[in-house]
């Protein structure tokens, strides 16, 4: 294991967004806080709001990033800035849009002496939304049919081919499920123009939403799978409340899609489990979940684990977790200073 350049470990993490939609950065920075007692976390926002900046009992310093849309010069750049002041160990991104931009600059972090432990562009490429259908039907996993869309005429081929209803999905976040042909063009038209092209129209899957978290190795192997079952939904979709749940099957998937990708690091799988048993691969996300605290809390630390792969330390595959394990999303107002909110923007660091 590569020793930190000093006698804490630096961590800079992203996604500190706790909105209806929230972020993965607050749970793998408490995972992580549960693990290491000797840590320093340096947050990394896009957005002055966003609310993990100002939860300093789990956040150090937070400092500006450049826009995903900007080059990846530009967050080079920034990132060597930071690096002159913390010295930083290792970075966690946890957004889908920012991944392209470091997995391009990763050589550069790590002449510097900054490690991660990201996907590779294949990986991504594989489990875009635009694609997922062609995989599933490679390696004999299931996948709703879609079709790609980039106006409204292929949106109308999607009506040939599905009936109502169908969900309609943004290249990089957010899906409506749609009743009616004015509502598939109204969510054409708001998530083109949010996310751009293409939209992708996908079958609708009747049944149980769960979650997998999975980490891999970059070789075929998962070194661990925690299954989440949703409880509680928001109207975007998302896990306001779940539980740890354990099926060979589900175990199976997770195997099979690492080992067919060759996935490296980690990434979220959402699955629906209709009537009759099968499962369903509804998308794949190339980072941790938002609700991956629960990992740590159910005995499989991924972001701990992802923190010791990224150092060079060889990390065992673990197989148990407890089952029975519930989270509960909650909102509450957390109480700043405007000078402190000035600040961020002002100078870009707080």
């Amino acid at each position: 294991m590569e020793e930190p350049v000093h006698n804490y470990l630096t961590v800079a993490v992203t996604g500190l967004n706790a909105i209806d939609n929230p972020g993965p950065g607050l749970g793998v920075i408490r995972a992580l806080r549960e693990q290491f007692k000797n840590i320093r976390i340096i947050g990394l926002s896009y957005e002055p709001l966003e609310p993990g900046i100002y939860l300093h009992q789990l956040v150090d310093k937070t400092y500006n990033l450049p826009y995903p849309t900007a080059n990846a010069e530009a967050l080079l750049e920034r990132i060597e800035y930071i690096h002159s002041k913390e010295k930083l160990d290792i970075i966690i991104p946890n957004f889908d849009t920012e991944l392209y931009n470091f997995i391009k600059i990763n050589a550069a972090l790590n002449r510097l002496g900054i490690r991660s432990f990201l996907p590779t562009h294949q990986n991504l490429e594989a489990r875009d939304k635009a694609n997922l259908y062609k995989l599933g039907q490679a390696h004999l996993m299931n996948v709703p049919a879609d079709i790609i869309a980039y106006n409204i005429s292929d949106l109308r081929k999607a009506e040939d081919n599905f009936s109502y209803p169908m969900v309609i999905k943004g290249k990089y976040y957010d899906a409506y499920v749609v009743h009616t042909p004015a509502q598939a063009q109204q969510s054409f038209y708001s998530l083109s123009s949010k996310w751009g092209f293409p939209v992708i129209a996908q079958q609708f899957i009747k049944g149980t939403e769960i979650n997998i978290a999975c980490l891999a190795d970059g070789g075929g192997n998962t070194l661990s799978i925690v299954c989440m079952r949703k409880l509680y939904i928001t109207e975007k979709g998302k896990a306001w409340a779940g539980i740890t749940i354990e099926s060979p099957d589900l175990t199976d998937l997770a195997k099979n899609f690492a080992k067919a990708t060759n996935w490296r690091g980690c990434l979220e799988l959402e699955v629906i489990r209709d009537a009759s048993g099968k499962l369903y691969i509804i998308e794949v996300n190339p980072r941790f979940p938002a609700w991956i605290f629960l990992s740590a809390t159910a005995g499989q630390n991924q972001p701990a684990m992802l923190v010791k792969m990224a150092l060079g330390e060889k990390v065992e595959p673990m197989n148990d977790y407890e089952t029975g394990k519930m989270f509960i999303r909650y909102a509450w107002d957390q109480i700043v200073d405007v000078n402190e909110f000035q600040q961020l923007t002002a100078f870009g660091e707080l």
